[in-house]
């Protein structure tokens, strides 16, 4: 019998070195570029720091996908707000998630 764990905890891929910079490229091209690119600086920043705390790289990822996710389904968002559905109900991610905002 061995004293190994039967399974292995999945960890985040990591992101090409270069897909930062490619995040914030495409997010200065959109249209919310106003809103996004100070939000995704600001977690981009506090996620730098945590990694100089922790010396765990898991935050920085964990900003690239969450942000990598906001842009591939901005599309399908702006596709619902203009179809007039009713989104008074709607639950933020970031709640769903377990995430708090500071």
């Amino acid at each position: 019998m061995s004293a190994q764990p039967d399974h292995t905890p999945v960890t985040p891929y990591a992101p090409a070195p270069g897909a930062p910079a490619e995040l914030l490229a495409q997010l200065r091209a959109d249209r919310r570029a106003e809103r996004w690119v100070p939000a995704f600086e600001g977690e981009w920043a506090a996620a730098l720091e945590e990694t100089r705390r922790t010396f765990s790289l898991n935050t920085l990822y964990e900003v690239v996908h969450v942000w990598q996710a906001r842009l591939a389904s901005a599309p399908a968002v702006d596709a619902f707000v203009a179809s007039g559905h009713d989104e008074s109900d709607f639950m933020d991610m970031a709640e769903l998630r377990g995430r708090r905002r500071r």
